[in-house]
């Protein structure tokens, strides 16, 4: 696992900077322009956007005690160390950390690891509904005219009011029928490889278990109205920290809807998260992003693309690392447990299946 972390990371470098000398020479890029702008930020909002990113923290903890609670009842402040440390370690080693803050919850408080992945699964979905809300609120809210390519937003306003009503039904339809769809993607992937279909099976199984956290239509709609004001918050630090660039007149007078735009480019370029070289990646796919559908300069877009990524992503570094070091948590091992904690939970959940197809098939 660590060879092909290391051969994917090396062939990602030679990927990036075989692109920065190819845009060298294709694209003008003034770093002058660059340094001026941040030199030139308004750090009062750069502030209120960090606070919003730490109080976010909080509402993260409290969403993941109230999916918890049919389990165990958890105060929750008790969970801002493992939510604060684990995503620490995703900043620092890339997504491959993501387990860490299910482990770590788990360790903390005595619960499975197998019901704490189940949390992070439902908590996900949560995370992509309440995106899904405000994205799609934005692509209503915004005449496209207004945007430097039209044509594309338009498609990806249908294409994602498609996408987020799929996703609903998939969702509603795992959770009154989970087992049923399971067996039936089994048998039909089985098909093709009884391996396969073990390993769609069960993770089908495992997000329908997950599921089973949200019980009533009160569960839902408090884990929801958490989900909503977390991500406002998320949406409030992207607002203010575009608004800190004064020497740029688009920035510092931004709507909100249209700081929804980057929220939804942000997010896309962070399912692809490789440690550090991560962080140059972000920036870039997050700066043309800025450039190329809102017109901002493009010194200015990347500017903000870097503070954003300091503000949303690595704020959370200084605190981190220094609970971690009282907390006696070592980042890098504690990642690479929690991977083959999920591994093997993999691993044995096929491995209970193996005597029931036996059996099938003799």
């Amino acid at each position: 696992m660590k060879k092909s972390r290391l051969i994917a990371g090396l062939v990602i470098l030679v990927a990036l900077v075989g692109f920065a000398f190819w845009a060298q020479s294709k694209v003008h890029f003034d770093f002058a322009t660059f340094r001026a702008q941040l030199a030139d930020v308004d750090w009062r909002y750069i502030v209120v956007a960090v606070a919003c990113i730490y109080i976010g923290y909080f509402f993260r903890s409290w969403r993941w005690a109230m999916l918890m609670r049919h389990a165990k009842i958890v105060q929750p402040l008790t969970l801002m160390e493992p939510q604060i440390i684990g995503f620490t370690a995703v900043a620092l080693l890339g997504r491959f950390a993501d387990l860490t803050r299910p482990y770590l919850v788990s360790k903390k408080t005595g619960e499975p690891v197998t019901g704490q992945i189940g949390v992070y699964v439902v908590e996900r979905i949560f995370d992509l509904g309440a995106l899904a809300f405000f994205i799609t609120g934005a692509m209503l809210l915004i005449p496209t005219k207004e945007l430097t390519h039209p044509e594309v937003v338009e498609g990806v306003k249908r294409g994602f009011l498609i996408a987020t009503g799929a996703g609903a039904v998939w969702v509603a339809a795992t959770r009154f029928a989970g087992g049923a769809l399971a067996s039936f993607f089994e048998t039909t992937f089985g098909l093709i490889s009884k391996k396969l279909g073990h390993a769609v099976g069960q993770k089908l199984r495992m997000f329908h278990a997950g599921l089973d956290t949200i019980r009533t239509f009160s569960d839902f709609g408090v884990a929801a109205g958490l989900s909503l004001a977390m991500w406002f918050l998320i949406l409030m630090a992207y607002f203010e920290t575009t608004h800190a660039f004064r020497a740029d007149a688009q920035l510092s007078t931004l709507s909100f809807a249209k700081c929804m735009v980057i929220l939804a480019c942000s997010g896309g370029a962070s399912f692809f998260q490789p440690p550090v070289i991560g962080w140059f990646w972000q920036i870039g796919a997050v700066g043309e992003a800025i450039h190329g559908f809102l017109g901002v300069e493009r010194e200015a877009a990347w500017a903000c693309s870097t503070m954003l990524l300091v503000t949303t992503f690595l704020s959370v570094l200084p605190v981190g690392l220094v609970w971690a070091q009282f907390a006696h948590v070592n980042l890098r091992k504690i990642a690479e447990e929690s991977e083959h904690a999920g591994g093997k939970l993999a691993e044995n959940e096929l491995a209970e299946n193996e005597p029931v197809d036996k059996e099938v098939t003799s």
